[in-house]
């Protein structure tokens, strides 16, 4: 009886260990698994932009700037996309200096997909214009972000690009610099300006545009100095052609008149002949030397810190005593 209970013993021990060995191996498989997973979360990490999510690698290495608007803000805070837009073939010359090194991608309409892809990017920062076929193209290259093109979204933009590139604390002093420079001087506009009537025009295609209060530059004037809002800006939607004849019944105190030789390739002559012109060389802005030509680079997308912090310095240098 004896033999056998120590036979049953021994028996009971080796299912015991045998159970044990499972457990543990079960156990370390487990903490295996745990452990990619945990691996694999931290690869990646989710960003807000315009009550969207996007996911990104948490080391954004290679942005490609497929966005005017992207570019300037990258510009501004001293982050190197590694692929960027042409313009006429190369960087456009206003941002050359800072984005020196980028691989030209194509042009703003439709980036080159095949260039964008032998960069290896982490994350395409795009536009908001883009067709969704474009935006489906590139998010099979990688997570694309669509930048907004509108003024009023330029914090934000500025933001999400960067916390991309580690530059959150430059982006927030950029914000608070301008916030405290337009706050200071929009009682002094507001004092000086208020029967003026002050408006920027770009030529197009030799046609000349104006914008809704809150669309291009004009948020610096309108919004953020306080400039009045003339009437012919308050009544149009969007982009709006101005002719002469209106033009000169508004008869605008001050002008920024925006003029890219890009934009104008099938009338480059415009610009002369409007300043030649006998209704507009009557006009009190002319009249007074309040035309400002490209008094900020004409290619400036306009809501961009880049723009913004441009031209809120050009504002009050050129209309303020």
């Amino acid at each position: 009886m004896k033999r056998r209970w120590i036979f049953g013993a021994a028996a009971l021990l080796s299912i015991v260990l045998a159970g044990c060995g499972s457990s543990t191996e079960e156990s370390s498989q487990s903490s295996k698994s745990a452990a990619t997973e945990v691996t694999a979360e931290a690869t990646t990490q989710t960003i807000n932009y315009l009550n969207k999510e996007y996911t990104v690698s948490t080391e954004v290495k290679n942005i490609v700037a497929a966005s005017l608007e992207s570019m300037e803000d990258a510009a501004m805070l001293g982050i190197k996309p590694v692929g960027v837009l042409q313009v006429g073939g190369k960087i456009p010359s206003y941002l050359a200096e800072e984005l020196t090194g980028a691989q030209l991608i194509g042009d703003k309409m439709e980036p080159n997909a095949e260039a964008i892809l032998t960069l290896n990017p982490d994350v395409i920062v795009g536009s908001s214009k883009w067709k969704e076929d474009i935006v489906e193209k590139m998010n099979k290259i990688q997570t694309t972000i669509p930048y907004s093109h509108i003024s009023t979204n330029w914090k934000e933009n500025l933001t999400v690009l960067a916390q991309l590139g580690g530059k959150e604390k430059e982006a927030a002093q950029m914000i608070a610099d301008y916030e405290e420079k337009a706050t200071q001087s929009k009682a002094k506009v507001q004092e000086q300006l208020a029967e003026q009537t002050v408006l920027v025009i770009r030529i197009r295609g030799g046609v000349m545009y104006i914008y809704p209060a809150d669309v291009y530059l004009n948020p610096v004037l309108y919004e953020d100095l306080g400039v009045p809002v003339p009437e012919v800006i308050a009544q149009v939607k969007a982009q709006a052609e101005i002719s002469l004849e209106t033009l000169a019944q508004v008869n605008p105190d001050a002008i920024f008149l925006q003029f890219e030789t890009s934009e104008n390739a099938d009338a480059p002559q415009t610009l002369e002949e409007l300043q030649s012109n006998p209704i507009f060389k009557s006009l009190k802005a002319t009249q007074n030397n309040q035309v400002f030509v490209n008094a900020i680079e004409p290619l400036a997308q306009g809501g961009t810190a880049w723009s913004k912090m441009k031209f809120l310095d050009i504002t009050v240098e050129k209309l303020l005593q």
